[in-house]
């Protein structure tokens, strides 16, 4: 049911003029007939190798980031666990002389 609304949207956006080689993705720069169109994750459009390399960059730096910010499951269980267990506090010991 999504895919098919999201194919209408595409075939009605066709429809109107506007197509998604019509312009650079990171600067906007209109893309012409004879000239170079780098692509990136499919059908991502760019004008130049460094608008496609800029893109490139702020991508693997946002996944990075994301990464940081994110806690592996196997880790999540064990901070739970360890969380639930109760202290144990060292017993004291006395001395007989």
């Amino acid at each position: 049911m999504r895919s098919a609304a999201l194919s209408n949207a595409g075939y009605r956006e066709c429809n109107q003029g506007s197509h998604f080689l019509e312009s650079c993705f990171l600067c906007r720069k209109p893309l012409g007939q004879n000239n170079d169109i780098f692509m990136y994750r499919g059908n991502t459009p760019f004008c130049s190798q460094e608008c496609r390399q800029e893109q490139m960059e702020t991508d693997e730096a946002d996944e990075a980031k994301e990464k940081r910010w994110k806690v592996p499951s196997s880790k999540k269980a064990l901070r739970q666990t360890t969380a639930a267990e109760p202290t144990k506090k060292p017993s004291s010991f006395v001395a007989v002389a």
